[in-house]
């Protein structure tokens, strides 16, 4: 096999975190599993009293249909998730599955609310972004191939906006700039996707 070809060919991690994310989408959570992450989350902010005071109000607060809000507000859930996702830490994962479930479950609710506005048109939305040095190489490689990314891409319609973000991060040693420009054909079912600016 050349190495184009295994460019082509879906990675093991790929296929794995596919599966693993079937399972947590299926999984039952309780008021328990909020319990449970705001203890796992406080080991990770000792001494940190602004996120230990959010780490509080969301174990008192938290509710399903505010999952989104959560995600976006900056705080140690999008901070966790993130890093968790990129890393493919499990242990984490696996203590904010109640929160990937309910993020990916209003994500989807909202997808198909929206949907149908879309007139199959397709869309264009653009996201500003660092990559490791290294990790700029490999992704040079996939030209043309198959990308796939373990997270929530947050992106906008605003292109400059989203180059911004990549000009900020290029700033930084040993790190690249990307501004990916991602059409979606809302005709082609796929992953759910969903504006979130209300």
């Amino acid at each position: 096999m050349t190495s184009t070809d295994n460019l082509n060919q879906l990675e093991p991690t790929f296929m794995y975190t596919q599966i693993f994310k079937e399972i947590l989408l299926d999984i039952e959570y309780n008021r328990k599993a909020i319990k449970d992450l705001a203890i796992y989350c406080r080991k990770f902010y000792l001494g940190n009293t602004g996120q230990l005071q959010v780490i509080n109000e969301f174990e008192r607060d938290y509710r399903p249909q505010q999952a989104i809000w959560w995600y976006t507000r900056e705080c140690f859930t999008y901070q966790m998730l993130n890093r968790a996702l990129r890393t493919l830490d499990a242990d984490t994962i696996i203590n904010m599955g109640f929160f990937l479930r309910d993020l990916h479950q209003q994500i989807q609710q909202l997808y198909e609310q929206q949907i149908s506005t879309y007139d199959r048109k397709p869309l264009v939305v653009y996201r500003g972004q660092g990559f490791m040095k290294l990790d700029f190489e490999k992704l040079q490689k996939t030209k043309g191939g198959l990308i796939s990314f373990n997270n929530f891409l947050s992106t906008s319609t605003n292109e400059k906006l989203s180059l911004s973000f990549a000009i900020d991060a290029s700033t930084e040693t040993d790190k690249v700039g990307i501004l990916f420009i991602i059409s979606i054909d809302p005709s082609i079912k796929s992953a759910p996707f969903a504006s979130i600016k209300e």
